[in-house]
């Protein structure tokens, strides 16, 4: 067998596979499939997700499902203004022996997962915010000046409520630049919500069950990795993040109106891997330009920021992101 007809056949089995866990994963957390296809993908390409969302919207719900189905070691932090870096990385206490010596050992703090969920991230302080930071890069954290590494896979996902401000501290650029793709989880429709209510309020509730393993996911994210990808898609990635810089020459009169600052290359990595994952989780063996538009918005809102007078004039990035992908992909067509 090629290696090109093994990629097939690796890819295709894959897909059979990501359907069987969502199909699991929407026991448990009913409708909302895009929030779900975005999560997976933050998952396939071995990155991270920041969940924003109002109350009550089944966030946590997700993530502890997630964790079930792929096969995945997890544990969840909340957030709050007295958390310490030490409550989330582990700390080293010192210990006297039987035989009266002394040693510190470290012990391990929740960080040391796969899959950690950070609840309403944004209420820690940036002392503790930015203990996350080199794990989520470097999937080791670094205590005493020894290097401690995480068990792959390592996953982040975030939560984040985006109407209680008070009390909160904003994410700094570095660490939301951290994240692969940012979710907005939004009110679920009328027949979504009466399915909801059908299905949490009874005697006994569907449980999810175990698809993936940790090493079969670490497998998946080689197979993502090897997916090609058109040239075509690769220049229209590349138009897309730089039509989004205002300082750039290719930025239209959009961006320069609205946009402060636009994205950095980590964007234009990120949206070469969410494009593959978006096309394996429909069932196709390459990206096309409709998964650049659709992953756009997840990828680049929290790389971007609005300028003072867009925020007072009421504009969101995700129409600006929208409209520039879509004028993009439209001249490249026209090309």
């Amino acid at each position: 067998m090629s290696e090109d007809t093994q990629l097939v056949a690796d890819i295709e089995a894959l897909g059979a596979r990501l359907a069987e866990a969502k199909g699991s994963i929407t026991k448990r957390f009913i409708g909302q499939e895009r929030v779900v296809d975005l999560t997976l993908s933050a998952l396939l390409c071995g990155g991270h997700a920041l969940l924003i969302g109002l109350p009550g919207l089944g966030k946590t719900r997700l993530v502890d499902t997630l964790s079930t189905v792929m096969g995945l070691n997890g544990a969840r932090i909340q957030f709050t203004p007295d958390l310490m870096p030490a409550d989330i990385l582990g700390s080293e206490v010192l210990e006297t022996g039987e035989d009266g010596s002394r040693a510190f050992r470290f012990i391990e703090g929740p960080i040391f997962c796969q899959l950690l969920m950070a609840d309403e991230i944004n209420r820690a302080s940036p002392r503790t915010q930015s203990a996350l930071l080199q794990a989520m890069q470097e999937k080791s954290v670094t205590i005493a000046g020894e290097a401690h590494p995480l068990t792959p896979p390592f996953h982040v996902l975030a939560t984040q409520n985006p109407i209680e401000q008070e009390g909160t501290y904003p994410l700094p650029e570095a660490q939301l630049d951290r994240f692969l793709v940012q979710i907005d989880v939004p009110y679920p429709d009328r027949k979504t919500e009466h399915d909801i209510l059908i299905a949490t309020t009874g005697v006994e509730e569907e449980q999810a069950h175990a698809v993936f393993t940790a090493e079969q996911l670490i497998a998946a994210q080689k197979i993502v990795r090897r997916m090609p990808v058109g040239e075509a898609v690769v220049e229209l990635i590349l138009d897309l993040v730089r039509a989004c810089r205002p300082g750039e020459a290719e930025a239209p009169q959009i961006v320069r109106d609205t946009v402060a600052w636009g994205p950095g290359p980590r964007a234009a990595q990120a949206l070469m891997l969410t494009v593959r994952a978006q096309a394996l989780l429909e069932g196709r063996l390459v990206p096309s330009a409709d998964d650049v538009i659709k992953m756009a918005a997840p990828v680049l809102t929290h790389r971007m920021a609005l300028s003072f007078a867009a925020r007072a004039r009421g504009e969101h990035l995700s129409d600006v992101i929208e409209a520039v992908a879509r004028d993009v992909v439209r001249v490249e067509a026209a090309a």
